[in-house]
């Protein structure tokens, strides 16, 4: 995925969080046009589509608000939310209104501009050509025959459980709060809370990691939910929680 194919939409008030995000991204490639406010930032949408849109979390107005009229004008533009400040609260309310992924500044150059492929990763995946096999490290899913294999051996996952790795291979790298998963898998209108979700994951992480207790796949985002992390790629797991 070469990074000069897409097109990188900054909405900030701040001209230093701009120049901040402004030089990892022209450096590696991105196509960047930046944005003051959330008046403009829609202005340029409705001009030309974006790939993907980087939100400043404290940006007047309300960014929460932003977050979900970007998403109403363009369902398929990637959404990352930087947080310079606040509570990992404002970064859940921020995926729960339609954010792809909240990131921390400071930030490192490696790490922002990686977060930011793994989510035009998971826009590629959500295009019309549906993808119908979906492999990581030792795990492949099929999902038209509903079947996973795990180093080549066949697995036998429930329904919801098949569903659940299924959205999770769909949005690799990307941090799901758990009402997210909930409303994925069990429908927008579920009562099911953390407690009940984290019991299939448990469940789910017996069935496709080698060691449950240490993940490699299915990692856990402390207070805000999971993601999915394919082995293959750099970085490392996390404890179960």
């Amino acid at each position: 995925m070469s990074p000069e194919e897409f097109h990188v939409l900054v909405v900030a008030e701040d001209p230093g969080l701009r120049q901040l995000l402004r030089t990892p991204l022209t450096s590696t490639g991105f196509a960047l046009a930046e944005s003051g406010s959330a008046d403009e930032a829609l202005a340029m949408l409705a001009q030309r589509p974006y790939d993907l849109g980087l939100l400043d979390l404290s940006l007047r107005g309300g960014a929460i608000a932003t977050c979900r009229k970007l998403r109403e004008v363009s369902p398929r533009i990637g959404i990352v939310v930087v947080r310079d400040g606040g509570t990992p609260e404002d970064e859940v309310q921020a995926l729960e209104a339609g954010a792809d992924d909240c990131v921390a500044a400071p930030f490192r150059f490696r790490e922002i501009v990686a977060r930011l492929t793994a989510v035009l990763r998971r826009a590629r995946v959500g295009s019309p050509q549906k993808q119908t096999v979906f492999r990581a490290g030792g795990l492949e899913v099929d999902v038209q025959r509903r079947l996973c294999w795990r180093s080549g051996t066949r697995v036998h996952l429930s329904p919801k459980e098949f569903d659940l790795l299924v959205f999770f291979m769909k949005n690799p790298g990307v941090t799901l709060p758990h009402i997210k998963l909930l409303r994925a898998v069990w429908g927008p209108d579920s009562p099911r809370g953390a407690v009940y979700l984290r019991s299939y994951i448990k469940a789910l992480r017996k069935k496709i990691e080698s060691n449950p207790s240490q993940p490699e796949y299915i990692l856990t985002a402390p207070w805000v939910g999971y993601l999915f992390h394919d082995p293959t790629h750099s970085g490392g797991g996390t404890d179960a929680e």
